[in-house]
């Protein structure tokens, strides 16, 4: 009962978003209008399925994240995998420019690879006594990162570029501009099935070995599911932050860290909030628009400040 309402209000929302935009459309024009027909299959359907896409996969991105580095306070779109797609982004455009954007994703999707390896080796020397300790390493991480990256882009005068690409926002979604996020949430969609095993993964690498996980195999498919996702979302749409860090935190402190139970919330829920924010976006400001990074950043910052003062609750 609980998810069949929750679906209605998602499709609810999801046919909502259809109509609102800075050119009006009514159920009638989709009728008789092949101007709105053209409108509604172009721009806003992509639009749409463009939101909820990506926050869907965003949000199971963040908490296999959490659980690889056994902490609720990282993210990858501010834990280095948000800038080392960037970073991939940058050396696609500069090198090889003519290239096919299915192949800057491939750069963007390795980049971010080895990205979030190298924070995950970073991390583990980190005594566990001290959480605190892996989302300052974290933030530090990406920020160096995203240095070399703005420098590079600054030397090659794509400082502009750079930033138009990176701000997370829908508003030049387009049909045949979107379906690689398809690619990200299937990838995202995938660890369903390794679930059980990222959530033993979370006890420890010695206490997975002892329940007989393979940590190797199922850290690098938790990796490239993570890295496969963002780079999808961030050379799509650009950086959308806090989707990956709010949304695991508020699951995990309903449902707990089974995996299995929690990753369809979680997708629902990061879903929900990518395409709340991008319509709250064309609403406040009508017709000009608010990115849905910024929307996005605003509710999570708020949220997860009172989520750092309330007790968790499991249910």
């Amino acid at each position: 009962m609980r998810w069949t309402l929750a679906l209605l209000t998602l499709a609810a929302l999801a046919v909502l978003s259809l109509f609102i935009g800075a050119v009006p459309v009514t159920f009638r024009d989709l009728l008789t209008d092949p101007q709105g027909q053209q409108l509604l299959l172009v721009s806003r359907l992509p639009r749409t399925l463009a939101a909820l896409l990506a926050g869907a996969a965003l949000a199971v991105s963040g908490q296999i994240m959490q659980i690889l580095a056994r902490n609720r306070f990282v993210e990858p779109m501010t834990a280095g995998a948000g800038q080392s797609a960037a970073l991939g982004i940058l050396i696609s455009t500069l090198f090889f420019p003519a290239t096919a954007i299915w192949a800057k994703m491939g750069i963007a999707a390795l980049t971010t690879l080895v990205g979030s390896a190298g924070l995950l080796l970073l991390i583990r020397p980190l005594p566990p006594t001290q959480p605190l300790l892996v989302p300052l390493v974290a933030l530090v991480y990406g920020g160096v990162i995203g240095a070399f990256v703005t420098f590079f882009a600054y030397q090659g005068d794509m400082m502009q570029f750079l930033g138009a690409w990176l701000t997370g926002e829908l508003s030049g979604v387009l049909q045949g501009r979107y379906e690689l996020l398809w690619v990200g949430a299937f990838a995202a969609g995938l660890t369903w099935f390794i679930a059980d095993r990222i959530t033993v993964l979370g006890l420890g690498e010695n206490a997975a070995r002892g329940l007989g996980v393979n940590v190797g195999l199922v850290t690098g498919a938790g990796l490239a599911a993570i890295s496969l996702t963002t780079a999808m979302v961030v050379v799509t749409l650009g950086a959308i932050p806090f989707v990956g860090l709010v949304v695991p935190n508020i699951v995990a402190r309903r449902m707990g860290d089974n995996l299995r139970r929690a990753l369809p919330v979680a997708a629902y829920a990061g879903a929900m909030l990518v395409l709340s924010g991008d319509i709250l976006g064309r609403v406040l400001r009508a017709p000009f628009e608010i990115p849905v990074a910024s929307l996005v950043g605003i509710a999570g910052a708020g949220v997860f400040l009172f989520l750092l003062y309330s007790e968790p609750r499991h249910g």
